[in-house]
């Protein structure tokens, strides 16, 4: 009598392949990763000043937050106040002003309080590269 030995289905898969390919792509993309530079980011030059009409306003924010308007400082209510003053009598551009070391998150809040007050001309005062 011959025994034969009725083989038993296996119900276990052999993951050690997928873990040496998954090793492979990971050392693949940790070697390419230092490669690229996403993060760079090629900002535009001004090479010589806009043409414009008269005389902008000029708002200027320093570094610790403070808005200065013709030289003097001031809350920014009051300068949204003498802003729409000088406006009725004449449309002229705003510029707003700032030092590098300003955080970016001042000028936008003064950029905002311009852009709610309803001025439609608002820009950024930039030094002219020579």
């Amino acid at each position: 009598m011959s025994r034969t030995r009725k083989r038993r289905m296996m119900n276990q898969i052999n993951v050690v392949p997928y873990i040496d390919v998954t090793l492979v792509l990971l050392v693949i993309f940790m070697v390419t990763a230092p490669m690229t530079n996403p993060g760079m980011v090629e900002l535009p030059k001004v090479g010589q000043a806009l043409k414009q009409s008269g005389d902008p306003i000029v708002v200027t924010v320093q570094k610790e937050g403070t808005v200065l308007m013709d030289g003097k400082k001031m809350e920014r209510d009051d300068m949204l106040a003498l802003i729409r003053q000088k406006l009725s009598e004449a449309e002229k551009p705003v510029v707003v002003s700032a030092d590098k070391a300003t955080p970016y998150g001042e000028v936008a809040s003064v950029m905002d309080l311009l852009k709610q007050a309803q001025v439609n001309q608002v820009g950024l005062l930039f030094q002219n590269e020579k």
